[in-house]
């Protein structure tokens, strides 16, 4: 929810090739049998591993960047412990870039540099096992990417966002951990079809756990925890970025809970959230089911306008995909509106469970309460204890036209928005929990490199289980 980016032997070797071949198969199998669609090492979907180099730093290149421009399609880049106090930027495809250690190995903007790894234009590049700190952008940023891959990366305190894939397709983020940035932890935008995966990912203490500005289509975020943000998962629509309207995401059997945090950094966007668990702001057609969402001031599940001051354009009546509509001409200036309201429509949400919201557990609306009906959004088999408008469940049922009285019990979303709320704090100085050890991708010094090809892997959505509350939680 942003601007647009600122930017030996023959034997050894047979038998070294059949071990990666019977590795490559186990993966993939693995990736396609689960349930959830998770991977044992966090390199699934690809086509098996590449024949390529191991450029190692600091023993053979003395930074990472320096290997990354030596490294050549196929290569693995893999970086010892350390601290290495550089911005990395790579326009070489299909390499993979690899920390030994996850917790140890550690990129450091000093709030001087600007993004830890950005991957410009690059195809099918994958990073892993690292962490990124204290950039004055982003931890790890992918753009204009066909093909990406994050896998267990730790992002912590960075000035926009911690995992940040905009403008890129064919992609994965996983068995990731994000905290301390003021937009969000996790973030895909303008896409459509996106083409992704979110899975087994924690967002905590950021302005807004997920945020995905006009993207969708093939687009399932599963398996993660939203905890201690300002706002949950809050896909949105806005003319600022291209491929609007935010459409068709998958959130599925996620675990949402108590973002309502003052105390972290955060964007207007954030702000405007703020106390909601999963919030669709102005997004069409997207599939909320089978997560677990409670303690939220606002709603636990809410559907929302969401309000662009000085829109670059209107609303399309009938959008394309991105590839389509992205030079499409924007109306004379002059013609458009202050304010545009972007309506949420079409949206399902199903068989979640929710509870302890302090405005309505499950609740759509938009400033005239009249105009709700018509949105086409439905809501069945959900666990709730209350909704706005009232009987909400009633009203609008998937399956079956919507109907009734949706004045009833409304979101007064005029009180809900001018509402106080703590002002951001400076991203550099929030004092954040402490970040738990995270698990390391396996074997990371001896499995062979395997690029972002394939991507994503397959998540069968109708498999995925409603999650359990978590003990002490």
């Amino acid at each position: 929810m942003t601007r647009t980016s600122r930017s030996g032997s023959g034997l050894a070797r047979a038998l070294s090739a059949v071990l990666a071949a019977v590795v490559a198969v186990a993966l993939v199998a693995g990736c396609s049998d689960s349930g959830d669609g998770s991977s044992g090492d966090g390199g699934s979907g690809g086509s098996g591993p590449a024949a390529g180099r191991t450029l190692r730093v600091p023993s053979q290149h003395e930074t990472i960047q320096d290997a990354v421009d030596a490294a050549r399609p196929g290569d693995l880049v893999l970086v010892a412990p350390g601290v290495y106090r550089e911005a990395v930027d790579v326009e070489t495809d299909r390499i993979v870039i690899r920390g030994e250690e996850r917790n140890t190995t550690i990129l450091d903007g000093r709030f001087k540099l600007e993004n830890g790894i950005r991957v410009v234009g690059a195809k099918q590049v994958a990073v892993e096992n690292i962490t990124a700190r204290n950039f004055t952008a982003n931890g790890f940023f992918w753009t204009g990417a066909d093909g990406y891959r994050a896998s267990y990366l730790t992002a912590v305190r960075n000035g926009d966002y911690g995992v940040y894939a905009f403008d890129s397709v064919n992609g994965l983020i996983e068995h990731s951990y994000a905290a301390g940035s003021p937009d969000s932890g996790f973030y895909i935008g303008q896409c459509y079809p996106c083409n992704a995966v979110i899975r087994d990912v924690v967002s905590e203490w950021n302005g807004l756990g997920y945020s995905g500005t006009n993207s969708g289509g093939n687009l399932v975020i599963t398996g993660s925890t939203f905890r201690m943000n300002r706002a949950g998962i809050v896909p949105n629509t806005g003319s600022y970025e291209l491929c609007f309207p935010q459409r068709e995401n998958d959130i599925v059997g996620n675990l949402v809970y108590s973002n309502n945090n003052g105390k972290t950094a955060a964007i207007d966007n954030a702000l405007l959230g703020m106390g909601n668990g999963i919030l669709v702001a102005g997004g069409v057609g997207n599939v909320i089911e089978r997560n677990r969402v409670w303690d939220h001031d606002i709603t636990g599940i809410g559907l929302a306008p969401f309000p662009e001051e000085n829109p670059s354009d209107v609303i399309p009546e009938n959008p394309g995909p991105c590839a389509a509509t992205r030079d499409a001409p924007k109306p004379p200036k002059d013609s458009l509106p202050e304010l545009l309201l972007w309506p949420p429509k079409s949206n399902e949400v199903r068989d979640n469970h929710v509870s302890d919201s302090r405005v309505a557990d499950v609740a759509e609306g938009m400033i005239d309460p009249a105009e709700t009906a018509a949105l086409g959004n439905c809501f069945s088999g959900n666990t709730f204890t209350t909704t706005a408008p009232t009987k909400l469940e009633e009203k609008a049922p998937c399956g079956r036209p919507s109907s009734g009285d949706f004045a009833e019990g409304a979101l007064d979303l005029t009180v809900l928005i001018a509402r106080p709320k703590p002002p951001s704090a400076d991203y550099r100085r929030v004092v954040l929990p402490d970040v738990p050890e995270q698990p390391n991708r396996p074997d990371p010094k001896g499995s062979p490199a395997r690029p972002a090809t394939g991507m994503p892997p397959r998540v069968d959505v109708g498999s995925v289980r409603l999650p359990a509350r978590p003990a002490g939680t």
